[in-house]
């Protein structure tokens, strides 16, 4: 038995109970994750409260975590027993243990650190299709980004800055914009004091931007739409403030022809070689300093829920890891 964090119905964060939980052996084409670290973020969120549909009677949240396999079923030959791996699915993680398909675990290398890596399979694989797939970002191009001190918004700043761009990141209070200018961004507005539409238009010269990424969704996206730039590209791949409503196309063209996708991630992941691709581009990056990954908080598995209230009063900032 191995315990973990269990949701019987939709609900808060009190929805998750401790609860021990069966390990089977793996069968053909799996492996057995003896876990080490779990990320945390809203997609873990958004099943725990039924915003997403449940796909089982009862719920285990969690999409990105690392550990060591500790057994391997008939037919694995990439994997042994011993190796350091990682994976990010849509749920299922908040576990001391995990049987796996194989193809969907990714091979850490050496100097890729268990933990921090722990909370940026998601955000970072997330930041790696934004920029080169959503919208490809080019050198000198301005883009705008959404929650720029939270975990997906601090790599994109510094992926953004690698490639060339002019990155303008919007942030809630001195904190978390001092923390978002360390991190890429040649601009950080803080939305609580000021109109991020005004300051993108003053910034930019009136230009506008070509891409604006956008993970808050609801409060945001009237605004996102006014700072691109004609025949600019609106990426919406959250909703942190709630689902967007009453969008219609004919926003798009009153806005100068443009163009929006809501991308998910797991649609670029798909199939393992494009996993295993755009992991090697993240990995490489982080390798060479490109990517710093910084862990904001630490807590025991047991205490996600506190996590999860963090998370959802916008209190935190970074990346939150849940040790196990």
């Amino acid at each position: 038995m191995a315990g973990g964090l269990v949701a019987r119905v939709p609900g808060g964060p009190e929805a998750m109970e401790w609860a021990d939980l069966p390990t089977p052996e793996p069968g053909p084409g799996e492996v057995l994750v003896a876990h080490k670290a779990i990320g945390v973020n809203f997609i873990d969120v958004y099943f725990r409260t039924g915003l997403y549909a449940w796909p089982e009677g009862t719920m285990i949240p969690g999409a990105e975590a690392s550990g060591t396999i500790e057994a391997v079923g008939a037919g694995v030959t990439e994997f042994r027993r011993g190796d350091r791996v990682a994976y990010v699915m849509p749920h299922g993680a908040y576990r001391e243990r995990r049987v796996v398909p194989a193809e969907r675990l990714v091979p850490l290398p050496d100097g890729i650190d268990s933990v921090a890596i722990a909370g940026a399979m998601l955000k970072g694989l997330t930041a790696q299709y934004l920029v080169t797939s959503s919208y490809a970002v080019q050198p000198g191009d301005t883009v705008l980004v959404h929650a720029a001190a939270g975990g997906v918004g601090l790599i994109l700043g510094q992926w953004l800055k690698a490639l060339g761009a002019h990155a303008i990141g919007t942030a809630g209070g001195p904190k978390k914009v001092a923390l978002a200018s360390k991190h890429g961004y040649a601009h950080v507005i803080d939305y609580k004091a000021q109109d991020f539409v005004a300051e993108v238009e003053r910034l930019t010269g009136g230009k506008g931007c070509a891409a604006v990424y956008d993970s808050v969704g609801a409060d945001t996206w009237r605004g996102s739409l006014k700072c691109l730039k004609r025949r600019g590209m609106f990426v919406n791949f959250g909703q942190s403030s709630g689902l967007i409503r009453d969008f219609s196309l004919a926003d798009l063209a009153a806005g100068g022809s443009l163009s929006a996708n809501r991308p998910v991630l797991f649609d670029y992941i798909a199939e393992r070689g494009e996993l295993l691709e755009r992991s090697a581009d993240l990995f490489a990056r982080i390798l060479d300093g490109t990517i710093r990954l910084d862990i904001a908080a630490t807590r025991p598995l047991r205490e996600a829920a506190a996590a999860h209230a963090d998370l959802e009063a916008r209190r935190t900032v970074g990346s939150t890891i849940l040790l196990v």
